[in-house]
């Protein structure tokens, strides 16, 4: 008799182990990770830079790790603020797993970090589905990009529990509509904030180390549907698939969600993080 196994589930099922160890061996150092995810070219690390040259200005002692595919032009961009900063090269990888993130950390994290951002690489599909360890999640998207990028990518955006719009300088050139990009966040996120931005102009420059340093000092983040329906009862990890074979992440629909209008600009956070139900494993 043939035997079938399940791979989607066990593989997510080692990364959450890993990741839920992170997770606890970085509140123990008092550094809280914020895990940035955003298509190619939405402009996330001019906003990091931007973020990372305040907090360098404002001795806020924080570290950055940024992946892509292939060189390290964004380490030696990021590096010029002063910060820590590391490069990793996945060769080909299309996104970040927690073991690889720990192995990355160890011995490298400054001791007094207080925020690490990981700069995922840029993907909106695998990296959606990959919980890092971290505290803040964070989905970006330039208004280059279309009104609709929420609806095309509902795990990344309805995962998000801060949503930050890039490029705003651009939006009137490009005939970006905002009503309707926020009506779609809402539709896959009720109730998350969304952050506009300009790394040129400056705008909301400040907001997302204020967000991080605030969840650090106890704040609770925004809590998405989609993360509740995960840790319902009967939920499936190794369920139907969604977006190019990563698993779809099954919720009521959220327009039907109380408040489910998204929270423009600015705005508290609610909810808490969600964490996976696994037992810790080795330590950094």
């Amino acid at each position: 008799m043939c035997r079938t196994t399940d791979l989607r589930q066990a593989v997510l099922a080692r990364n959450d182990d890993s990741a839920r160890a992170l997770r606890a061996e970085l509140a123990a150092r008092g550094t809280v990770a914020v895990n940035l995810l955003s298509s190619p070219g939405s402009g996330k690390t001019a906003l990091l830079e931007a973020e990372l040259a305040l907090a360098r200005a404002r001795e806020v002692p924080v570290a950055a790790l940024t992946a892509d595919l292939a060189t390290e032009n964004d380490a030696r961009r990021l590096a010029r603020t002063g910060v820590p900063v590391q490069q990793v090269c996945t060769d080909g990888l299309c996104h970040l797993e927690a073991v690889m993130l720990r192995g990355y950390l160890a011995g490298w994290l400054p001791a007094d970090t207080r925020v690490l951002f990981v700069e995922n690489v840029g993907n909106l599909v695998c990296p959606a589905v990959y919980d890092l360890g971290e505290t803040l999640r964070v989905t970006l998207a330039a208004v280059t990009e279309g009104e609709d990028k929420p609806l095309k990518y509902p795990t990344a955006f309805g995962l998000a529990q801060l949503v930050m719009v890039t490029k705003t300088d651009l939006a009137a050139a490009v005939g970006f509509d905002e009503d309707a990009f926020l009506g779609n966040v809402a539709r896959v996120n009720p109730g998350v904030d969304v952050v506009f931005t300009s790394a040129r102009e400056g705008r909301g420059v400040g907001t997302l180390l204020e967000r991080a340093l605030a969840v650090r000092d106890g704040a609770a983040a925004h809590r998405p549907v989609m993360a509740a329906a995960q840790a319902a009862p009967g939920y499936s990890p190794g369920g139907p698939l969604g977006e190019s074979g990563a698993h779809a992440h099954s919720a009521p629909h959220p327009a039907t969600a109380a408040g489910a209008g998204p929270r423009p600009h600015h705005g508290h956070e609610h909810g808490h993080e969600h964490e996976h139900e696994h037992p810790m494993v080795d330590r950094l």
